[in-house]
């Protein structure tokens, strides 16, 4: 009896709690956001075996997970990916099946399915499959170069499920065991470094690589091929750190030497982060890939940073561009293993995080240690450029919220980059360098190999500087709403005193339906003059209300001031005349940098309504006279507007090329077309941009002929039946190919689609395809443009040809003729994940209600299959109307004036 009573008891008390556990176990539909938290990941072992010469690979994905609460399944991420078998073993050893079943395929949503409940615990979930190598550039994806296959990954924003499953989102950080089988004459590299190697049958090897730090799943990173792997110079210890951290370049078979110069660079670069960030290199290696095709700039893989190739491999006859490029890329990617995988945000909202600090510091980095490359100035120029897509009604906030896949990738842009970076600046200057730099270190030190958000980094700089309130406020109104504020002046004489009136409004171009009615905390710092000697001071104060008053000490009457001093300042301003007036007298007197605010009035005012052509037109010698690069370019962004939009008759057109002939010719004429011995790096992109305006813009003769003359030159073969592209300045190459084949026709396009499938050099084939994109007789430009479906243009390649090709009207009309035509191909080829930047791709520069219409019927059917595609119609229709309505309120008559 009492054994049959025990029995009872045992049985009822089971019984109890599976009902329990059954009560709990979550009923749920698929995530199509963020994944639950009841189930979190801790460790992952990854093992993967991938011969690049195969169209697949299989891979092992051991995850250590915690179930936090009862349940009979749990979700995932995994996309493409044929998983064979599922075990989970408990604490206990114990083994129990499980079914993985994709459950929103479209958003890489899976399910394992325990088939029964199984209690809270400790887990490993192991899942065995095969999955393709990725054809878009994403996950773990296959390229050729020189005819040699190459396996490399790129997991960033959510491509990581492509390549294993896992749990795709940043907040997961765990770290990560790797282990790569591969043929033995394939090199194969990871985040950390090698610890082992053991021979397998059939000549194959497994290499094993040390445990990473915490790391979320879109910083996982490999690679696998004949690389060449070159031993840089090793980063020395520092005061933050004990050891010396081993450098490596990782370059495609036969182009090791040319990675020399990006190594040479970067101890440099690691070491002025450390000293800013107080804080060592936290990871065992640096390696630098320069990878054959890539879809991004490049990637800051912890341990790994893969690049475009042409930023890394560099020589003699690289663009001075490329040269300049690799520097700051490479400061912004180092820059990242501090901001992004040393502390990294929780949710896509706050990539700004990363990006913005990254794009900030590769500022700053590049100002201490290359100030002849007047990083300074670029900064400013970047957050104006940002500014005009800030301006308009559907742009995103720098804190846009997530909810799809399609935020999420299209969250990489200018607003998270430029203006993120701007409004840091900004913030800078009203704390003061020293003090930013203690809040900024603050927040490493708390949030070290953790997660961390937009307030934590606000309230680590508001500890450090002691500010109330007032300050987090500021700072968030520019993080969480839109827009450009637009601060109106005048300066008046009252009491003796010299009074400036602020009024603060959004900035809204003509045409815009935006609501001008917004508030700010701008921090608002002004330059004045305080006597006949020119000397100024500068007095800067919170602006958190629509209207507010400056005393500015010492000023007189007579005194001039800029309203954006140093142009720190994320916002653009509108004066009082007689006060612009001054200015523009005094403009020879500014630094370089409120001089690109000045120009950045002029195209404000301009795209705003309230100037004309005459005015920009007027500006245009003023600021071409200067010895900055940036400063005398300024206003060719108008210039190039009005030649295509605005002007209408022989006269007109005359007029600008006049213009463009007196004023920026001589400059030109001054550099040559051919490098000199020991000139500057500014000195080579400014002749660039400027050949390129006046050659294919303004289409001047007498730079068209002299480029033509290079490309005649660069379009011989030689004795093996090659092009030497070198024959051409390599600064030039793209305008000069370009010229060609508008100049010459069918021999050039078959002469350089030729050359396309036999060179290999990243720079001479982006100026190939700049070229092709360039063609204007419909025949020839039909041809590039199919090229762009052809295997002999990489994935990666794509937009050089095709931005190219739209350039003109005819070139409008033909793009969208052959874009309807052949969208699915192109879809297929570049990726569903690419919709948000189709829009912009084939109309970008449209300019006519029509072409906005024809383009939201196109689009508007499809954007529930094109991720992304929304945000990107909407910006590119309210860019076309807004250059409509721009053009139909200029008088083309004031071009004359």
């Amino acid at each position: 009896m009492c054994t049959t009573r025990r029995f009872t008891l045992a049985a009822l008390a089971i019984s109890i709690t599976s009902f329990n556990a059954a009560a709990a176990t979550p009923n749920d539909a698929a995530p199509l956001g963020k994944l639950p938290r009841w189930v979190q990941p801790l460790a992952y072992h990854l093992d993967f075996r991938i011969d690049p010469r195969q169209t697949d690979y299989s891979g092992n994905a051991t995850i250590d997970i915690e179930l936090k609460q009862a349940a009979d399944h749990l979700w995932l991420h995994g996309q493409d990916l044929n998983v064979s078998k599922v075990t989970l073993t408990d604490a206990a050893k114990k083994i129990h099946s499980a079914q993985y079943k994709a459950a929103a395929p479209k958003e890489g949503v899976a399910e394992l399915d325990f088939g029964k409940i199984l209690p809270a615990g400790r887990y490993s979930v192991s899942l065995e499959y095969r999955a393709p190598f990725n054809q878009q550039l994403e996950g773990v994806y296959k390229v050729s170069s020189q005819g040699a296959p190459y396996v490399i990954t790129q997991m960033e924003a959510i491509s990581a499920r492509y390549a294993f499953p896992g749990f795709d989102e940043p907040a997961f950080k765990t770290p990560f065991t790797l282990s790569l089988s591969a043929p033995e004459n394939q090199v194969a590299v990871a985040n950390t470094q090698q610890v082992a190697e053991q021979k397998l049958e059939n000549g194959w090897h497994k290499l094993s690589f040390a445990p990473t730090r915490p790391l979320p799943t879109y910083l996982v990173a490999f690679a696998v091929g004949p690389w060449d792997v070159v031993d840089g110079p090793q980063i020395p210890a520092t005061q933050w750190r004990k050891q010396p951290i081993p450098l490596r370049g990782i370059a495609p078979q036969g182009e090791g030497a040319r990675i020399k110069p990006a190594l040479a660079q970067t101890p440099a670069i690691i070491t002025a982060l450390e000293d800013y960030f107080g804080f060592g290199y936290p990871f065992d290696k640096v390696d630098l890939l320069a990878a054959p095709d890539f879809a991004a700039g490049a990637m800051e893989n912890p341990g790994l940073v893969t690049f475009r190739d042409f930023l890394m491999l560099l020589d003699a006859h690289s663009p001075a561009n490329n040269v300049r490029s690799s520097f700051n890329v490479a400061a912004h990617e180092l820059a990242h293993q501090w901001f992004g995988d040393t502390v990294t945000m929780p949710w896509w909202d706050d990539l700004w995080l990363n990006e913005a600090f990254a794009t900030w510091m590769q500022s700053k980095i590049t100002q201490q240690l290359h100030p002849e490359y007047h990083a300074d100035l670029e900064l400013i120029s970047s957050a104006n450029r940002a500014m005009q897509s800030d301006s308009l009604v559907s742009v995103r906030r720098i804190r846009q919220p997530i909810t799809n896949n399609g935020d999420i990738e299209t969250a990489f842009d200018g607003i998270t980059y430029q203006k993120g970076a701007a409004v840091l600046n900004m913030f800078e200057r009203y704390l003061g360098a020293d003090v930013f730099r203690q809040g900024v270190r603050a927040y490493i030190q708390q949030h070290q190999f953790s997660n961390a958000t937009a307030d934590d980094l606000v309230g680590a700089l508001a500890k450090a500087s002691g500010k109330d309130q007032r300050f987090a406020k500021a700072m968030r109104s520019f993080l969480d709403q839109s827009g450009v504020p637009l601060v109106d002046t005048a300066l008046t004489w009252e009491n003796g005193q010299a009074v400036l009136h602020l009024k603060q409004q959004r900035y809204l171009p003509l045409g815009s339906t935006g609501e001008a009615k917004r508030l700010w905390g701008i921090p608002v710092c002004v330059r004045y003059s305080v006597d006949a000697a020119a000397a100024s001071k500068t007095k800067c104060e919170l602006l958190d209300q629509e209207q507010g008053k400056m005393v500015l000490p010492g000023a007189t009457a007579a005194s001039w001031y800029m309203p954006n001093a140093d142009a720190a300042g994320y916002y653009r301003f509108d004066m009082a005349h007689a006060d612009l007036a001054r200015l523009t007298d005094n403009l020879a007197s500014l630094p370089n940098t409120e001089q690109l605010a000045y120009a950045d009035a002029i195209n404000a005012g301009f795209n705003r309504g309230d100037l004309d052509a005459s005015a920009v037109l007027a500006a245009a010698p003023r600021l071409a006279q200067s010895s900055s690069r940036e400063v005398a370019t300024a206003l060719l962004p108008s210039l190039q507007w009005l030649s295509k939009y605005e002007a209408r008759t022989d006269a007109q057109h005359a007029r600008l090329t006049e213009l463009a002939r007196q004023v920026y010719l001589p400059r030109l004429q001054q550099f040559g077309y051919q490098r000199r011995a020991n000139e500057s790096q500014d000195d080579a992109l400014l002749r660039a941009t400027l050949a390129e305006f006046l050659a294919l813009d303004i289409k001047l003769p007498e730079v068209r002929k002299t480029l033509l003359a290079q490309g005649d030159q660069a379009l011989q073969t030689n004795a093996d039946g090659k092009l030497e592209l070198t024959r051409a300045n390599p600064d030039l190459l793209r305008s000069v190919l370009a010229v060609s084949t508008q100049e010459r026709g069918t021999p050039a396009i078959d002469i350089l689609i030729k050359a396309l499938g036999n060179t290999s050099e990243p720079a001479q084939r982006l100026a190939i395809l700049s070229g092709l994109g360039a063609a204007t007789a419909s025949a020839n430009a039909e041809r590039a443009r199919n090229l762009a479906l052809d295997p002999l243009v990489k994935v990666g390649e794509m937009s050089t040809l095709l931005r190219a090709s739209r350039e003109d009207g005819e070139g409008r009309e033909a793009m969208w003729k052959w874009f309807t035509a052949n969208h699915e191909q192109l879809v297929n080829r570049s990726g569903d994940s690419s919709g948000g930047k189709l829009p912009a791709l084939v109309a970008g520069d449209a300019c006519s209600q029509s072409e906005a219409d024809r383009l939201t019927a196109f689009f508007e059917p499809m954007l529930g299959k094109l991720t992304g595609a929304e945000r990107g119609l909407a910006q590119t229709r309210e860019n076309t109307l807004l250059c409509t309505a721009l053009r139909d309120k200029q008088d083309p008559a004031a071009i004359l004036r």
